[in-house]
C-alpha cells in the first residue's frame, strides 16, 4: 500500500556564512556514505518547527535562530510512497561546534560552490538552489 510522508531538511549557515552539511554512515538506511543536510521525518501530530529544530540539536548539538520555512518538494520514491519535503533556512546562535549523532561521522562547513561539488542528493542541490534565489539573499559565501 502506498503511504504518504513528510520530512524536513536545514540549511544552517554559520556566521561566515558557510552552511553545514553532515556525512551519513555506511549503515545509514536511505543514502549511505554521502553528504546531506541535516533532517529527518516529521512524525505525526509533530509540530513542524519544533521538530526541526530538535532534529537539529539532535543531529548536530546546535541550537539555531531565524528557523523559517522556504522551500518545499514533494515526490513519488521509488517504492511509490508520497514524501512531502519541508526546506529550512536557520544561522547558528553563539558556535558552529557541531557534535555530530550516531547517524553522522563527519561534517563540514562549506561555501555554496564547494556544496554543489560534493556527493549529495538531488533534493540537497534542489534545496541550494532555491536558497540562491531568495530575495532578500541570506547571508551566504558563494
Amino acid at each position: 500500500m502506498n503511504q504518504t510522508g513528510a520530512s524536513q531538511k536545514a540549511i544552517i549557515i554559520n556566521k561566515e556564512g558557510e552552511i553545514l552539511t553532515i556525512f551519513r554512515t555506511e549503515t545509514a538506511p536511505t543514502r549511505p556514505n554521502t553528504w546531506d543536510l541535516p533532517g529527518g521525518d516529521l512524525e505525526f501530530g509533530e509540530n513542524a518547527q519544533e521538530s526541526m529544530a530538535r532534529e537539529i540539536f539532535e543531529e548536530t548539538g546546535l541550537r539555531v535562530e531565524g528557523l523559517r520555512p522556504y522551500d518545499i518538494e514533494s515526490k513519488v520514491n521509488e517504492q511509490g510512497d508520497f514524501w512531502i519535503t519541508i526546506a529550512y533556512l536557520a544561522y547558528t546562535i553563539e558556535s558552529d561546534s557541531v557534535v555530530l549523532s550516531s547517524e553522522h561521522n563527519k561534517y563540514m562547513w562549506v561555501s555554496i560552490s564547494k556544496f554543489l561539488e560534493i556527493n549529495t542528493s538531488p533534493r540537497a542541490e534542489k534545496f541550494i538552489q532555491s536558497l540562491l534565489s531568495l530575495y532578500p539573499r541570506p547571508r551566504i559565501k558563494d
